[in-house]
């Protein structure tokens, strides 16, 4: 388990735990690609939590019909009616519910309205997910951040993190100092991690002989492009052992 998923489920922890039956929200924030989305997807999986994202336009009467349709019903034609079959659907089978991109409800306060008055109806756990200036947005309005028990931030994943992606999700033995090399060039960012990993299984797969047994290394990904450097606009270029990587000139 990474130390972003374990802060998660701290906060989810403080969330069930909490005093006030109406602060049952949590707030996740942290930059993109540091795994938010990911793990609450992960997490509305395992719990049968409905998750929901944000569009620029969302609007109550969105919001609230995608809430009836995930929760199996059937949308009414208006937001008054789609609210009670919200209610009334959670109060038969109490269910957490996740708005990811939620900085795209700040557009319109009669959004953020709506979901206040769903958490206190039904006080069901809800957890709202986006980048770190959200959490600006929310201490402006005292009667929504009132009601937010945790606020976890997901930050980047560390060198022991990375080692945990490679032993989990790749299908090859990973080398401690590729495992080094990963980390450095992603800058601790979970979807560059699972890029560089799906590139080292690649590589892992097509050795044969005694190599096939033995972990990938950063000798074994020499010449290859591990990462993209965005900013340069090129691929870095793993050197070797020893050496640092660099970009394509």
């Amino acid at each position: 388990m990474t130390s972003n998923v374990q802060r998660f489920l701290n906060g989810m922890s403080v969330v069930e735990d909490r005093g006030a039956r109406e602060a049952s929200m949590m707030l996740v924030t942290g930059d993109p690609g540091y795994g938010k989305t990911a793990t609450v997807i992960s997490w509305a999986v395992q719990h049968g939590a409905v998750y929901l994202r944000a569009k620029a336009s969302y609007t109550p009467f969105w919001l609230l019909s995608e809430l009836v349709s995930e929760l199996k019903g059937r949308p009414a034609r208006n937001s008054e009616d789609l609210s009670k079959q919200v209610v009334i659907s959670l109060m038969r089978e109490p269910r957490a519910i996740i708005i990811d991109e939620v900085e795209h409800t700040f557009r319109d306060l009669k959004v953020l309205e709506t979901i206040r008055d769903l958490v206190d109806l039904v006080a069901m756990p809800m957890v709202l997910v986006g980048t770190d200036q959200v959490q600006n947005r929310v201490a402006r309005y005292a009667q929504f951040s009132s009601r937010i028990a945790s606020v976890v931030q997901f930050r980047p994943a560390s060198v022991a993190d990375v080692r945990i992606c490679c032993d989990h999700k790749c299908e090859v033995p990973v080398a401690d100092d590729l495992v080094e090399e990963i980390h450095r060039q992603s800058g601790g960012r979970i979807r560059e991690v699972m890029n560089a990993i799906a590139v080292v299984e690649r590589q892992g797969k097509a050795r044969t002989g005694a190599a096939a047994h033995k972990p990938v290394s950063l000798s074994d990904m020499a010449g290859r492009a591990l990462t993209h450097d965005w900013q340069a606009k090129r691929p870095r270029i793993v050197r070797g052992e020893g050496l640092r990587s660099e970009a394509t000139q």
